[in-house]
């Protein structure tokens, strides 16, 4: 069957927030099941947790729609965020001065495969 080693993902792009914070939420949740991932994602306590999560079940409808996987029998097997451009703003300082400050932005992308059925 071709659907067993077919990977489905959905990626949000351009998210407000830092690689290196997302990434620490993605570590969490990379390997386990699907429901697994969802009650972890639904308790931890960052801010990082929101747009992970609405991925996440992005990658599971696409699974669900797209191949015709079950959401229940789904495994997380790459999650991983990448930088994007950041947006640069200026902080305006003593003596007429402006400091740059640098607002990064990320690419979140999750896949799913079908693993075993729990």
């Amino acid at each position: 069957m071709a659907t067993d080693t077919t990977e489905v993902k959905a990626i949000a792009r351009y998210i407000r927030m830092s690689p290196h914070k997302v990434r620490r939420v993605l570590d969490q949740i990379r390997g386990l099941s699907y429901r697994e991932a969802l009650i972890i994602l639904e308790f931890m306590p960052y801010r990082a947790c929101e747009p992970v999560l609405k991925v996440l079940r992005s990658a599971a409808a696409n699974a669900e729609h797209n191949e015709g996987m079950e959401r229940a029998s789904l495994v997380v097997s790459q999650a991983f965020a990448d930088q994007g451009p950041s947006l640069k703003r200026f902080r305006p300082r003593a003596q007429g001065r402006a400091y740059q400050i640098r607002k990064p932005t990320c690419h979140i992308t999750v896949a799913v495969a079908p693993g075993a059925e729990s």
